[in-house]
């Protein structure tokens, strides 16, 4: 059995993850440049001969790094094909923002076929910006802070044979004879309003689970005692809320087609500031206070500058690749990809006719693109009586993605720079609170929300079995008292609601096969801040307070 090392696209702050594979196939060598025979080969020169010899293998060994790291490059990239790159180079005319790939996967908004009149994101068309509401990524995880925590109330946990844990809330409502439930199971919670009118007598908690949920099968429910339940319940429920977002900014010129092409852009252009102007503000990032999605505030490595910007209530943080790092040499430009790579949306300008192709860009986080183009004018008349320049907009998102507003106008053009900004801005979020439905996100979050309810259900069980006074040893306090023992799995929450709200994305969840105990030492420690760091190695299926902790970023903000 023969084996080959294949080498996958760039995945999170990596430059690559490895896989082995095992056939008769094998990867064709270049000729005379065998790396094994080269590196193995015996020393049998004699000792005046053994610095020339030395330093031909040097030579030898940097040649053949540079030609793996070029075969690597072509196996990454998806290019256009040489027919179909010299077709838009010469072509006439205005061009689509955005064309498919050819392997298909994707869908573009308006559509590319003059037939088809329905936008992919709406019925109708429109431009009102009274209708550029954001969307809520869990409408009802902060019903239990605002209703339950300032009324009487009481919770239960349960362990159902089929459903696992089990963590139920109830409170009266201002009206009489009526309860709110909220009950929590792996897959979801629901939520629910009874009038006790629909009970001969009290209900109990497990007639009022089976109300909202007929799969039940546990007959018994134990009340929680312990004081701070509603801190970890409320850490729960909100685990998926967050006010911060980070996006990508792509700069592509006109020819350009290519990943390292739009990756190894240094200059901007005055057009390009402008619209960064138009997005947000262009901010210092040394000691910078505000939310700061992965850069680095502190020692510079992230580049001096940054595109910032508040909306509604929300903090969004640009990762302009013009800004990031530039390394002579690396053509892959991993310094600028290890953020933008990482983001779930990303933006693209264009100047100039050449379309951007949807999976262009290699990565396994990057769902959406949004492409703006300005439009160029013949008569500069016609830019003054506008007040400015005119943009044309177009998205591009995976299949599994679901449609998001605000709606594209027909034409999709827009001559308003201040409607342009609330337009992309909520677009923006919209794209990423809609690509958390896609497959590899919403298989995560299943794994995650499990996860946190279990150990949720464990802590509120032993905390409230330590409360009456049970002394049994799994009930016990740790070796630090009670207020060590809650610490730590309040810790255990809150280091796990980073994790989620940094998307870390396990390998098997996106499709990437997991490595062995060898290669599972990498541990990064990249972009991470309290609220939108992302940790691109895997994570296990069980976690430990110990283990969330090495998850979180080793520099936390405040």
């Amino acid at each position: 059995m023969s084996f080959s090392r294949k080498r996958s696209f760039t995945f999170g702050a990596y430059g690559g993850v490895d896989k082995f594979t095992c056939g008769n196939e094998m990867r064709p060598e270049p000729a005379g440049d065998n790396i094994l025979d080269i590196l193995d080969s015996p020393a049998s020169d004699s000792k005046s001969s053994h610095s020339a010899s030395s330093n031909q293998r040097d030579t030898e060994l940097f040649e053949i790094i540079e030609k793996l790291q070029g075969s690597r490059i072509n196996e990454q990239r998806c290019e256009f094909p040489l027919p179909l790159k010299s077709q838009i180079l010469t072509l006439d005319g205005d061009l689509p923002l955005i064309l498919p790939s050819k392997s298909g996967g994707w869908w573009i908004d308006p559509p590319l076929e003059k037939l088809v009149d329905v936008s992919p994101t709406s019925s109708h068309y429109g431009l009102d910006p009274e209708s550029y509401d954001i969307m809520e990524r869990d409408g009802e995880a902060k019903v239990y802070r605002e209703v339950f925590c300032s009324r009487y109330h009481h919770s239960f946990t349960a362990v159902d044979p089929s459903l696992g844990p089990l963590v139920l809330s109830v409170c009266l409502e201002e009206e009489e004879n009526k309860l709110r439930v909220i009950l929590r199971m792996k897959e979801c919670s629901l939520h629910g309003i009874f009038s006790t009118s629909l009970f001969p007598h009290i209900p109990s908690a497990v007639e009022l689970t089976k109300m909202l949920c007929d799969r039940v099968t546990v007959s018994k429910f134990e009340a929680v005692s312990y004081l701070k339940a509603p801190e970890l319940i409320t850490a729960f429920d909100e685990h998926r809320v967050s006010p911060n977002f980070k996006f990508g900014i792509l700069y592509q010129r006109d020819g350009q087609l290519t990943e390292e092409d739009i990756l190894s852009n240094n200059d901007e252009s005055d057009e390009f500031k402008e619209f960064l102007s138009v997005m947000g503000e262009t901010v210092q990032l040394q000691g910078f206070t505000g939310f700061r999605g992965g850069l680095d505030v502190c020692q510079g490595q992230t580049g001096s500058e940054a595109v910032f910007t508040s909306f509604q209530g929300r903090e969004i943080m640009f990762h302009v690749a013009t800004k990031l790092p530039f390394t002579e040499g690396d053509p892959q430009q991993l310094q600028r990809k290890r953020h933008i790579g990482n983001d779930i949306v990303a933006l693209v300008y264009q100047e100039g006719q050449t379309p951007f192709l949807s999976n262009v860009v290699k990565s396994h986080f990057l769902h959406c693109f949004l492409v703006v183009r300005r439009i160029q004018r013949e008569e500069e008349e016609e830019e003054e009586e506008t007040g400015g320049p005119s943009y044309q907009v177009s998205v591009t998102a995976r299949e599994d993605v679901p449609p998001f507003g605000p709606v594209i106008p027909e034409p999709p053009i827009f001559t308003d720079r201040s409607l342009l900004r609330e337009f992309l801005l909520t677009k923006l979020i919209n794209a990423e609170i809609s690509c958390y439905k896609a497959e590899s996100f919403s298989k995560l979050e299943h794994r995650t929300r499990s996860s946190l309810l279990e150990s949720l259900q464990a802590e509120l069980t032993s905390r409230s079995q330590c409360m009456m006074g049970d002394p049994s040893p799994s009930a016990l306090p740790g070796p630090d008292g009670a207020r060590g023992a809650f610490e730590g799995s309040g810790g255990f929450i809150e280091n796990f609601k980073r994790a989620i709200r940094v998307r870390s994305h396990s390998f098997d969840t996106l499709g990437v096969t997991k490595k062995t105990s060898g290669s599972t030492s990498q541990k990064p420690k990249t972009e991470k801040d309290g609220e939108s760091d992302k940790s691109p190695g895997p994570l296990p299926d069980s976690l430990g307070p110990t283990e969330l902790k090495d998850q979180a970023s080793p520099q936390e903000e405040t």
